[in-house]
């Protein structure tokens, strides 16, 4: 690979740089999503006017710091220019809802669970009142009595964690979301608890709890105690009792079994996670994830998420890697994001006064990346090395060095987060997540999160009587038309799931640099997670992509790899492993979902454990 990356650096041609207009996929998402509707259903806004409302929104509680006006202005102006360059995204429910009646503008929550009727019922009712406006909800099991246990008030029987689990998600599915989609949702399980065997298989059965993801929280002794082959306890979360003692390893392989099957469960490294909880003294241990995995929170915290897309940060010039990127506009646009998610906590308007008090406390905001694939495009990189692991983290520590130094500034001006006074320095108790991105990439026109490209051209058919579109990776059919290989057979070939490293008429130069997600290797995958986890202080969301014949073995090697590297959690897809399934890559498909979309030919592809249609921007975890 270090003579494929020579050669790359060797080549005197340059990709021109990016445009900043909107594509027309773009167009369809914000049309179909985002833009501002009448009564009767018409679009009362552009790009440019959307962009506006939602500086305008975001800068407006400046004034609650007793900024004068003009500096307020001058904010506004910054954080619209930022958008409309799409240099910076924030979540979707920012985009769709700030600056109108609505107003909530987090993308997911972590609510409380705890072990009595009285909460569980409280939970049920903040689940639909937070998912009533489209957000995403996640749950730790883990305080709830097994199975069978005594319940002293009633001399009852406790049904158990996982006839909860089945409740609430009957109460996510009475909540379609502007009657498109169920509820996204998250349920952790702590190894430890005495019913984890049964939660580990809860959705072994395909359409069971659908609308639930679910990860196994583990601890260090666990993952020793697997290995080093040994037992590890199961202990009752309401006596403190340990019940019975298991083997760890054959426990774990249960879970890499399930994982395997169809995807599920995840894995979250709790103690990973806790290393970087500044509130533990006082507020307690982060048990559970929002939806997607990335964004560990407390009880009744919310994710206010944003990203930047560093495919905007290339520059067109001679010289290495680092001298190709505009890192004094990086490091502008990095203080400008970190402001406008301090503002977004304030510009909110929240479900339930808990999430409201909660979040203010903590202040958490996640800046993330997205469009980083595009960009070593851009630098001639192969995501699949050392070099582009190495850029990554180097990228990652300079938007957290900055974010941090600004969120330290906000703190002077404006003092810090409550739950943290006289204990922290900062303004936010964690600034840094890698989101999904699924649908804001779509509409910056770049690659999702951390992912690589997942494919190179989709197709949407029968249009246009008759006709069929092609969508490709702009940067890859600049390139194929450039050096002449373009060609309407190669688009039709790669649009129905064929590889680039097939064709013969490829330079090979450029089968490095457009490798596809699913050539590539799940260890490249997972050290690539790692790399940017280095400087990200939540979590990260990506997808560890298996091809169809992967072995078990393969799935628990990426498990343990994630572990061992510092990974905070990991969730991993083999290709075909569900028997119900959207399109995946092309047109192989598999028997098709009942899902609402916008277009009749969808191309759906799994990344960061979200299915996301990239022709009209449908997602089945529409959550950033």
């Amino acid at each position: 690979m270090d003579n494929i990356t020579t050669s790359l650096n060797e080549q005197t041609e340059e990709i021109g740089e990016s445009e900043s207009e909107l594509t027309e996929q773009a167009e369809v998402v914000l049309n179909h999503r985002y833009y501002l509707k009448d009564t009767e259903g018409e679009v009362t806004e552009n790009s440019s006017e959307l962009f506006r409302r939602v500086a305008k929104a975001v800068s407006s509680i400046e004034k609650s710091y007793k900024i004068l006006p003009v500096e307020s202005e001058l904010l506004e102006k910054d954080f619209y220019s930022m958008m409309s360059k799409l240099e910076f995204i924030p979540n979707s429910p920012t985009l769709m809802n700030a600056g109108t009646e609505q107003g909530t503008l987090s993308a997911c929550f972590v609510l409380p669970l705890e072990d009595s009727m009285e909460d569980i019922m409280k939970t049920a009712h903040d689940i639909a009142m937070v998912q009533k406006f489209g957000g995403g909800t996640g749950f730790a099991l883990s305080h709830l009595r097994p199975k069978g246990d005594k319940i002293k008030t009633t001399h009852g029987i406790a049904c158990g964690p996982i006839a909860v689990l089945k409740t609430l998600s009957q109460v996510s599915s009475m909540i379609t979301q502007g009657g498109k989609r169920d509820g996204a949702n998250m349920a952790v399980m702590a190894v430890s608890h005495p019913d984890i065997e049964e939660f580990i298989s809860c959705k072994a059965v395909e359409g069971d709890i659908h609308n639930f993801n679910i990860s196994v929280g583990v601890d260090t002794k666990f993952m020793e105690a697997v290995k080093n082959n040994t037992s590890y306890p199961l202990v009752n979360p309401n006596t403190k009792q340990i019940t019975k003692w298991i083997d760890a390893r054959e426990l774990f392989s249960t879970i890499v079994d399930g994982a395997w099957r169809n995807g599920e469960p995840g894995m979250i490294f709790l103690d990973k996670v806790n290393e970087d909880n500044v509130v533990i003294d006082t507020l307690g241990e982060m048990v559970a994830t929002n939806p997607c995995g990335e964004q560990p929170l407390l009880g009744n915290e919310s994710c206010n998420l944003g990203s930047i897309n560093l495919a905007k940060f290339y520059r067109n010039v001679k010289g290495s890697w680092e001298d190709k990127i505009d890192w004094d506009n990086l490091k502008k646009v990095t203080t400008l994001s970190t402001h406008f998610l301090d503002n977004v906590i304030d510009a909110n308007k929240y479900a339930t006064k808990d999430i409201e008090n909660m979040t203010k406390s903590t202040r958490k905001i996640g800046l993330g990346v997205m469009g980083f694939a595009d960009l070593l495009i851009q630098l001639r990189i192969p995501y699949n090395t050392e070099l582009a692991r190495e850029v990554g983290e180097y990228i990652m520590k300079f938007i957290r060095e900055n974010s941090d130094f600004y969120s330290k500034h906000l703190a002077n001006l404006r003092g810090v987060y409550p739950a943290g006074e006289g204990n922290d320095e900062y303004r936010n108790a964690c600034r840094m997540t890698v989101a999904p991105t699924g649908t804001i990439s779509m509409i910056a026109g770049c690659s999702s999160g951390i992912e690589p490209s997942f494919a190179l051209v989709w197709k949407k058919a029968n249009i246009l009587e008759g006709k069929t579109l092609y969508y490709s990776n702009k940067y890859f059919e600049e390139d194929a038309k450039k050096y002449g290989f373009y060609s309407e057979d190669l688009m039709e070939y790669l649009s129905n799931g064929g590889s680039l490293q097939d064709r013969d008429e490829v330079p090979q130069w450029i089968k490095s640099v457009y490798i596809t997600s699913p050539e590539i290797s799940p260890e490249a995958h997972v050290l690539m997670q790692s790399a940017f986890q280095k400087s990200v202080d939540s979590g990260i969301s990506k997808t560890i992509n298996f091809p169809n014949e992967a072995t078990r073995e393969d799935v628990q090697e990426a498990y343990l790899l994630a572990w061992e590297t510092g990974c905070k959690g990991i969730t991993v897809y083999r290709a075909g492993s569900r028997e119900k399934e959207v399109l995946v890559k092309g047109t192989d498909k598999k028997e098709e979902e009942e899902v609402f979309m916008c277009c009749d030919s969808p191309n759906i592809v799994e990344e960061s454990g979200c299915e996301t249609c990239k022709v009209c921007g449908w997602s089945l975890c529409h959550v950033a």
